[in-house]
């Protein structure tokens, strides 16, 4: 009870007193004196009641020390452990607790240990081990822990002192994959900004050729530096175009394709195209076509464009005159299997896995010689993610390559997966 309700009651009980007193001097009778007594004793009652838990909410409860409030603390140690990434509570330079996150990055021999074991990086041990108290949270950059290359955000938030000593709450956030991604979209600005930067490059040297008028008169020369801009032109806006066509594919990306595909009609309408704009070459386009092959669930634009991509690139890099063999067969259970072929020069296994990198060349000066942009490959890779399908590369050296893109049928449910459940495309 707080020092003004106590007033309140004395004051209240004076004022019955008082008033008996008086009324029984006045004369008052007892049935009188009966009906002030209870009337004041029931107002001394409504007053305890109404203070009473006023009371009882101000007395202080036993404080719990700051050990027990966290190590000790069943509740706490759950949300640390049922943390994902890794989070360390260190107190004197040691390590006190570590989750399942913690353990299996860092070992788990590491509760108990000096922290400078645990995380052999000097700034995070400096910071972890310095006698002098943290006043706000603190960010540290780790590069090399767990893995080479694994790139780790450090958190040192400080929680309270114990006997002199402060407590450090650390947490561990893995930015290889933000590191990686940012490093994928600088080397793809640069190698995009190269490429349109050589055949730019090109024209501007023509034009300032053909604008001299001793260089530019001669008619020859003039059709021959207009034939050379026309195809820079041409190679600009090639990679343009791939640009924006691979752009368009990433932003579907995890929209399934709704569309029923006959792929055999498909494939002949493809290939027919290919026949005319790949010159000499058309004329080896064979196809093999399978009657048993039914629908695919698919976008028909994209289709078109990956096997256009897949028997453009055999004719550019296969032998003069061999045969760019396309088949179109069913896989069972659930797939059809789609392959082009050349008989080419091959390509090397140390090449295979990068093939389908953005703007990555087994021999650039050859590519950009032929007309590629380095973009073939890459959107192929995109279409056959989109549609939830399979690639594979398999090239021997002297005999050729053989490109292999598996596609599930229209009457197979696939379901739409996340981010990081997107099938990943083997390239052997």
């Amino acid at each position: 009870m707080n020092q003004g309700s106590t007033l309140q009651h004395i004051a209240v009980f004076a004022v019955i007193v008082v008033g008996m007193l008086s009324a029984a001097l006045t004369g008052a009778s007892l049935e009188q004196l009966a009906i002030l007594l209870t009337t004041g004793a029931l107002l001394l009652f409504i007053l305890w009641d109404r203070h009473g838990p006023a009371m009882t909410a101000a007395t202080p409860l036993p404080r719990i020390s700051p050990t027990q409030e966290l190590i000790d603390m069943p509740g706490f140690r759950k949300v640390v452990e049922g943390l994902s990434e890794p989070v360390l509570l260190v107190e004197r330079g040691k390590v006190e607790l570590a989750n399942a996150g913690a353990r299996k990055l860092l070992g788990n021999h590491i509760v108990g240990e000096d922290v400078r074991i645990a995380i052999r990086h000097p700034a995070a041990a400096e910071r972890l081990t310095s006698p002098d108290p943290l006043e706000e949270p603190v960010q540290i950059d780790i590069v090399g822990l767990g893995t080479r290359n694994q790139r780790w955000s450090m958190q040192i938030i400080p929680i309270d002192e114990t006997q002199g000593a402060q407590r450090l709450f650390v947490h561990l956030a893995d930015e290889s994959g933000a590191y990686a991604a940012e490093r994928v979209r600088g080397d793809f600005v640069a190698n995009a900004s190269h490429e349109l930067r050589t055949p730019l490059a090109a024209i501007l040297g023509f034009v300032e050729t053909l604008q001299d008028p001793n260089a530019g008169g001669d008619a020859k020369t003039r059709e021959r530096f207009l034939s050379i801009l026309e195809n820079e032109a041409h190679r600009m806006q090639q990679l343009v175009d791939d640009l924006m066509s691979l752009s368009r594919i990433e932003a579907d990306k995890y929209r399934l394709p709704a569309t029923q595909i006959v792929m055999p009609a498909l494939v002949e309408e493809v290939l027919n195209s290919c026949r005319q704009n790949l010159g000499t070459r058309g004329a080896d386009i064979i196809a093999e076509i399978s009657d048993d092959v039914t629908a695919i669930q698919g976008d028909r634009t994209q289709i078109s464009q990956l096997l256009h991509n897949l028997v453009s690139n055999s004719a550019k890099y296969g032998r003069p005159g061999s045969p760019i063999t396309v088949r179109l067969t069913a896989a069972p259970p659930s797939m059809i299997r789609l392959e082009v072929s050349d008989e080419g020069e091959g390509i090397a296994p140390d090449h295979l896995p990068r093939l389908t990198e953005r703007f990555y060349r087994v021999d650039s000066g050859r590519s950009r010689a032929m007309g590629g942009t380095g973009l073939g490959l890459a959107i192929v890779k995109h279409i056959v993610e989109r549609h939830r399908g399979r690639l594979d590369i398999n090239s021997i050296i002297g005999k050729g390559t053989t490109v292999s893109v598996l596609l599930p049928l229209a009457n197979v449910e696939a379901p739409e997966k996340k981010e990081s459940q997107a099938p990943r495309l083997p390239v052997a």
